[in-house]
């Protein structure tokens, strides 16, 4: 809360505030999270509960989709009606009748692999072109040995060019569908839970 605060203070804009949504957990505050991004000037990300990783102990039921959430703030702020910006990012943005607007990213129910642009890169250098991937491209190491940044862009242009990324809609069919990754392969390799690879 202090950090929001300071970033409001000292002139930050366009703040955005990113809520992972779980039935039974934090489903009942949809419209207390709206709320609170309209009294700091922020705009809310809706997240759809995505099985990545597997410490979270993940589950289908825990899922509250982009339907269900949008027909819940309907009920009680009136009808959202949807943003069309042509962007590529992850969220699909809404408007209120009051004129608030927040996003969801309905990775789960409704995956937006084929139009993702995003790729992540890991505090200790793992290139990463999906939350599902379980595989990256070391980019510490040609640092370290002195390669120049021309041929790091090189390497990472040679990698997305070669994506062929479809985690979330390869997920999305798998029919009886529980954590993707097992508690014990986590141990041995942290960059396989979402939270452990940084924005």
């Amino acid at each position: 809360m202090s950090g929001i605060e300071t970033a409001r203070r000292v002139g930050f804009t366009g703040l955005k505030l990113d809520s992972v949504i779980t039935r039974g957990d934090n489903d009942d505050e949809l419209l207390d999270l709206l709320k609170f991004a309209r009294d700091v000037d922020a705009e809310v990300r809706f997240i759809e509960y995505m099985d990545v990783g597997g410490a979270t102990r993940w589950r289908p039921e825990a899922v509250v989709s982009r339907v269900e959430m949008l027909e819940r703030i309907a009920g009680t702020l009136g009808t959202p009606t949807p943003i069309d910006e042509g962007s590529s990012a992850p969220a699909a943005r809404f408007q209120l009748p009051s004129g608030q607007t927040f996003g969801i990213i309905s990775s789960t129910t409704q995956p937006f692999c084929r139009t993702c642009d995003r790729l992540r890169l890991t505090a200790d250098g793992v290139l990463l072109l999906c939350l599902y991937a379980q595989h990256g491209t070391d980019l510490r190491r040609p640092l370290r040995a002195g390669a120049s940044r021309d041929t790091l862009m090189r390497v990472i242009q040679a990698v997305w060019e070669s994506r062929a990324d479809r985690g979330a809609e390869e997920r999305r069919g798998v029919r009886d569908r529980g954590a993707f990754i097992p508690l014990s392969v986590l141990r041995t390799d942290a960059h396989l839970e979402m939270h452990t690879r940084g924005g």
